[in-house]
């Protein structure tokens, strides 16, 4: 294994700033985890299928209005369209989980590893329907008419040269607009999130029912809409990683969301799993990290240093770097 440090060093400000934008779109992502979490105290491992779903749907609307030939005003329309069009999709497909998959288990009083395990195979369920659109398309004879959109079902769907984002050369770095545009994005809606869940009325709803679900029932907030409410957030959320990640990386296919869906569980993790604000940092934490290591050991071993990290960081701080316990964690 060959250390590059020279590169590492030389390079240093540009790593550190695509490793906060991947860090960003990891910490949108997790904080869908953090919140099914401290609500429901289980793992919604389909989570990372709502993200897919979100990136395909910013993939479809751009193709629909025109994207590729589009610029200026008329181009910022069309992603602004792509925006809504993959949190409303991110959203439908987090509350169609939260009462297909979730809502059964919990009024028979499941055990949660049974609700584990439905959201195990509502993922795989999810990945697979986009997977074998063409074929669905097809059997209501609608695959001619929609070709352009469930081709390639299996391989890389791409929006590339849609966006030709502006590079500002700093002397001692060049910067992305993409990048800043992400970083600045991911800051503000967690913001924005934490302040909801803080001060909000729905949002106090969400923290007692966290905290205490029978005492929050007796006291009046209704458990299910509770429930409605969190996982719509977590898709919400969700649709706006979609929405920066095809900006960034301008590719999706269907099975993107397993790896950005453990990333994104690690970063969750590493934060302190049912803190929002733990969310955010471990997502950029994981991203620095993993950007910082590939450039000096190789970027096969991108994916490996970030499950390092969780291992070195769990065996020093096992409830995370923010300090909140797997068994106490709070929305």
């Amino acid at each position: 294994m060959n250390l590059n440090f020279e590169f590492f060093f030389n390079n240093l400000p540009s790593l550190t700033v695509t490793g906060l934008a991947f860090g960003a779109i990891y910490a949108l992502i997790a904080l869908g985890y953090t919140m099914v979490y401290g609500v429901l105290q289980l793992i919604n491992f389909a989570h990372s299928e709502v993200f897919m779903y979100g990136t395909f749907a910013m993939l479809w609307t751009v193709m629909a209005l025109g994207g590729a030939q589009a610029d200026g005003i008329k181009l910022v329309a069309i992603l602004l369209a792509a925006l809504v069009a993959a949190m409303a999709m991110s959203a439908v497909i987090a509350l169609l989980l939260e009462r297909v998959a979730y809502r059964p288990l919990i009024k028979r009083n499941a055990p949660r590893l049974i609700a584990l395990i439905s959201a195990i195979g509502a993922s795989f369920v999810l990945a697979e329907i986009m997977g074998l659109r063409d074929r669905i398309a097809e059997w209501v004879g609608l695959d001619d008419t929609l070709s352009a959109y469930v081709g390639k079902a299996r391989i890389n769907n791409s929006m590339a040269g849609v966006i030709d984002a502006p590079r500002w050369d700093l002397g001692f770095m060049t910067l992305s607009s993409i990048d800043l545009i992400v970083i600045v994005a991911a800051i503000g809606m967690m913001i924005l999130l934490d302040q909801f869940v803080r001060r909000s009325r729905l949002g106090k709803g969400i923290r007692a029912t966290a905290q205490d679900p029978e005492t929050a029932a007796l006291m009046g907030v209704n458990p299910t809409r509770t429930i409605q409410i969190t996982f719509l957030i977590g898709g919400l959320m969700a649709g706006v990683a979609a929405f920066l990640y095809m900006l960034k990386i301008e590719t999706t296919i269907y099975d993107v969301g397993f790896l950005l869906g453990v990333k994104a569980f690690t970063a969750a993790v590493l934060g302190g799993i049912g803190n929002l604000r733990g969310a955010l940092l471990g997502g950029l934490v994981l991203g620095v990290a993993e950007n910082w290591g590939q450039a000096i050991i190789g970027s096969e071993w991108r994916d490996v240093i970030a499950f390092v990290l969780l291992v070195l960081i769990l065996l020093v701080r096992p409830t995370g770097i923010l300090g909140e316990s797997l068994g106490k964690a709070r929305a």
